[in-house]
């Protein structure tokens, strides 16, 4: 088994057909069925379901396609080590949709600016989907929040500790988070991501039972309601990083809360120059709540 049968094989699985797969790796019909056939003899087992058009991975080659792309990664990343080349290939960067996403582009831009030849690609998914990719190699790392239940194959390391605050819409006389919560119309984050869980635990702490107004189930969305003067919320330091409008805000929670976000990795993956100097960016431009690595 080699590198290049693996990356044919990739690309069958990406280009869905042998034809489209010989294009893109430079190989003729012929040389891609040669090469898939010797690695259906390498592994005793077919990889293909034949019997449709076009044909398909079947379940041997599904996993094959998770070892192919890790073993295919590593291989260009030790020779990219060794040789000293510019480092190329794709870097796959995977998030949870967070108002922290709002990062990412300006960091992509950095990263790429520092690794011109590399490929860049990013993809949103919930944290147990992200973790289950970085651990099986579909993604390099992965932009998380503090979460306890992180496997041991993989480490997390924060890039921001920010602080939750109660915001009000312009012209609110200044107070304390509790004092806007307990006298003021309440527009309530309603999502199942661990930061609605971390707002109404501490809300059942303090015994404030708020004035609901509205529900909303993105941050983004929260901010515009309290802007135009539907209510007040509790939002994290990051969703107002970009705002141009003056708003009014207050610590949450007493001492006020902080919440940590990281990148995830594998502890034995290849690419920690990368993750490294994207975690530098996006420390940057968490200032004043970034946190070196």
């Amino acid at each position: 088994m080699d590198t290049r049968q693996l990356k044919t094989f990739i690309a069958i699985a990406e280009h869905g057909t042998f034809a489209k797969a010989a294009e893109a790796v430079g190989l003729t019909p012929s040389a891609v069925s040669q090469q898939m056939q010797a690695l259906e003899l390498e592994v005793s087992g077919e990889l293909f379901d034949r019997s449709s058009r076009p044909i398909t991975l079947n379940g041997h080659g599904l996993q094959m396609l998770e070892a192919a792309r890790t073993l295919v990664r590593d291989a260009d990343n030790i020779i990219d080590t060794i040789s000293g080349r510019a480092i190329s290939g794709t870097f796959t960067i995977g998030s949870v949709r967070s108002s922290a996403l709002s990062l990412l582009p300006l960091s992509i831009v950095a990263l790429k600016a520092d690794y011109p030849d590399l490929r860049i690609k990013l993809q949103v998914a919930n944290t147990d989907e992200l973790m289950s990719g970085v651990l099986s190699g579909r993604l390099d790392c992965a932009m998380v929040a503090e979460y306890s239940g992180i496997p041991s194959a993989l480490r997390w390391h924060p890039f921001i500790n920010e602080p939750l605050l109660v915001i009000a819409p312009k012209g609110t006389p200044q107070m304390s988070g509790i004092d806007m919560l307990s006298t003021m119309p309440y527009v309530r984050f309603n999502s199942r991501f661990r930061l609605a869980q971390i707002i109404e635990t501490e809300l059942a702490k303090t015994g404030v039972a708020p004035n609901l107004i509205a529900e909303i189930d993105t941050i983004a969305s929260v901010v515009s309601c309290v802007i135009h003067g539907l209510g007040v919320s509790v939002v994290p330091w990051i969703a107002l990083r970009d705002i141009a409008v003056p708003i009014v805000s207050a610590p949450f929670g007493e001492p006020q809360i902080f919440r940590p976000i990281g990148l995830v990795q594998r502890r034995a993956g290849t690419r920690v120059a990368i993750i490294d100097r994207l975690h530098q960016h996006l420390s940057r431009l968490s200032d004043p709540y970034g946190i070196a690595r």
